[in-house]
């Protein structure tokens, strides 16, 4: 034994029971408990204090773990057991012991007796509190080996862990979906169920997960407590803000086996990999339309509905969606902080400027299968289906004339409107698109892209090249 053992063997031996009265009761150097806890009897020491020579320690024989009591040890055992003897009367859950049992029961109950005293949320244990006040402290003592990223907790750590490691036990037993964690495979399968057991009391939306309507009702709250120190933009959870902050960065550590296209975040990817998928599951009760996502369905269902709660300050348009109103309100602004390394051409919003990369680029990955054209962007293919399609179903409530899309019908009604809001800074006519004002600065400009492949004769606009092919052809269609 080392000095630390001899001394706690002499204290507690039987001819010195004398000294033991005055002794600080306190663990503050044995070498299996090193707490410093205080003990209001000798008794109670001795059990977190056990000495060598008159106690035993019992160890796990599954993971070497050693334990003071057999008890203890037999309590442990159950982590490497599958038995649950103790169910839950509510929900009919088992666990295994009956502490677990009891705490898992106040997920039933509405008592929470400990309060936090910087934000006032409440607790059902003392423990969740504990973790809970973390969330307003920087101290973060448990780093990852791979990635060098901080946590409060090592249990949080371990979670952690997964994202470098690619095992995943727990398969959905329904789309075969596989994940590290079961509380995750729970999570997961309420998306192949339709209960729904907690409503939004402002808008009477229903979510399967508590967590999921807290984060809802913040979308009828201006509450955004946490700043991007970068551009100022603010975040209703940190989540959103540390996702955000990925816009300034140029990490993409997760790439697309398929195209090498390379994203920050590994839900991107996953939602990128379905461009290469035809798999769509949700489809629309009313026009048949079928998605992907469930969340793009519902923003899909917009386009059946005439609700819009969001208008621009500006022009008073109105919008489904406050992000549609966000990409609005840059039709106003003269911000363009995304700039084509090509041509200079400088643009609002990064995904426009993607979009814009592709005129510099011949990739054409989508095909169309009736006439064998390609284009870069499959949005621009189903566009293009409509030409062989006969399905219009947007009509002019003027002329009646019908569209194959909505945003032709919107072009089609400035026809009856005397709005031109787009002048010619050359000669100051006024258009009521921009793409037509585009088309006319041409005018002003020597500039003649298309050429007659007959007498090499150019033009400003293809529809004047159209005009001229027929001076070669003996096509006559207007008879006098």
């Amino acid at each position: 034994m080392d000095q630390t053992e001899e001394r706690h063997a002499e204290i507690y031996s039987p001819n010195n029971r004398s000294q033991t009265e005055d002794i600080d009761l306190k663990c503050t150097s044995y070498k299996y408990f090193v707490c410093s806890k205080p003990f209001s009897s000798k008794s109670d020491l001795s059990r977190q204090l056990p000495v060598l020579s008159n106690k035993t320690f019992f160890k796990c024989s599954v993971c070497n773990k050693s334990f003071s009591q057999k008890s203890t040890l037999n309590t442990h055992l159950l982590v490497h057991s599958n038995e649950k003897h103790f169910k839950c009367s509510v929900c009919n859950k088992s666990l295994s012991p009956k502490s677990n049992l009891n705490k898992h029961l106040l997920v039933h109950s509405n008592e929470k007796h400990f309060k936090c005293s910087v934000c006032n949320k409440s607790f059902s244990w003392k423990s969740t509190l504990n973790a809970h006040l973390l969330v307003h402290s920087n101290e973060k003592h448990f780093k990852c080996s791979v990635c060098n990223k901080s946590f409060s907790w090592k249990s949080t750590l371990n979670t952690h862990l997964l994202v470098h490691s690619n095992e995943k036990h727990f398969k959905c037993s329904v789309c075969n979906k596989s994940f590290s964690w079961k509380s995750t495979l729970n999570t997961h399968l309420l998306v192949h169920s339709n209960e729904k057991h907690f409503k939004c009391s402002v808008c009477n939306k229903s979510f399967s997960q508590k967590s999921s309507l807290n984060t809802h009702l913040l979308v009828h709250s201006n509450e955004k407590h946490f700043k991007c120190l970068v551009c100022n933009k603010s975040f209703s959870w940190k989540a959103n803000l540390n996702k955000h902050l990925l816009v300034h960065s140029n990490e993409k550590h997760f790439k697309c086996s398929i195209c090498n296209k390379s994203f920050s975040q590994k839900s991107s990817l996953n939602t990128h990999l379905l461009v290469h998928s035809n798999e769509k599951h949700f489809k629309c009760l009313v026009c048949n339309k079928s998605f992907s996502w469930k969340s793009n369905l519902n923003t899909h269902l917009l386009v059946h509905s005439n609700e819009k709660h969001f208008k621009c300050s500006v022009c008073n348009k109105s919008f489904s969606r406050k992000s549609n109103l966000n990409t609005h309100l840059l039709v106003h602004s003269n911000e363009k902080h995304f700039k084509c390394s090509v041509c200079n051409k400088s643009f609002s919003r990064k995904s426009n400027l993607n979009t814009h990369l592709v005129v510099h680029s011949n990739e054409k990955h989508f095909k169309c299968l009736v006439c064998n054209k390609s284009f870069s962007w499959k949005s621009n293919l189903n566009k293009h289906l409509l030409v062989h399609s006969n399905e219009k179903h947007f009509k002019c409530s003027v002329c009646n004339k019908s569209f194959s899309w909505k945003s032709n019908l919107n072009a089609h009604l400035l026809v009856h409107s005397n709005e031109k809001h787009f002048k010619c800074s050359v000669c100051n006519k006024s258009f009521s698109r921009k793409s037509n004002l585009n088309t006319h600065l041409l005018v002003h400009s020597n500039e003649k892209p298309f050429k007659c492949s007959v007498c090499n004769k150019s033009f400003s606009q293809k529809s004047s090249l159209n005009t001229h092919l027929l001076v070669h052809i003996n096509e006559k269609h207007f008879k006098c």
